[in-house]
């Protein structure tokens, strides 16, 4: 263990952006999602989802695509590899901050 201090990856830090990440990742092999499904799991507006598309897009965390099923426009998302590369990093980057405070806790006797 290093006693460099953990720096956290801000794109994904945020609560929401955290939240479309761990949606795009949590099953193994789920290529896409809906946009709308996505915004509805997440309960976020139209807006404040795509801003923060956006700025995951960005980043190249995430990617956008537009399609017509039935002659309705459906946008889906996807983790880029990129992206799912440096989530898994952000998770672990998190996790040993976690167990940092749990041996400074048990050093501390509580």
């Amino acid at each position: 263990m290093t006693d460099e201090p953990i720096v956290l990856n801000e794109t994904f830090h945020q609560p929401t952006r955290l939240r479309i990440m761990t949606l795009l990742t949590a099953e193994p092999g789920t290529d896409r999602l809906a946009y709308t499904f996505m915004q509805q799991t997440l309960r976020l507006t139209g807006g404040n989802m795509t801003t923060h598309l956006r700025k995951l897009e960005e980043a190249g965390y995430v990617a956008m695509t537009k399609e017509f099923q039935e002659a309705k426009p459906r946008t889906w998302v996807e983790a880029t590899p990129e992206g799912r590369r440096a989530f898994a990093e952000y998770v672990a980057d998190l996790e040993a901050c976690l167990a940092m405070t749990r041996r400074a806790a048990r050093g501390r006797g509580e």
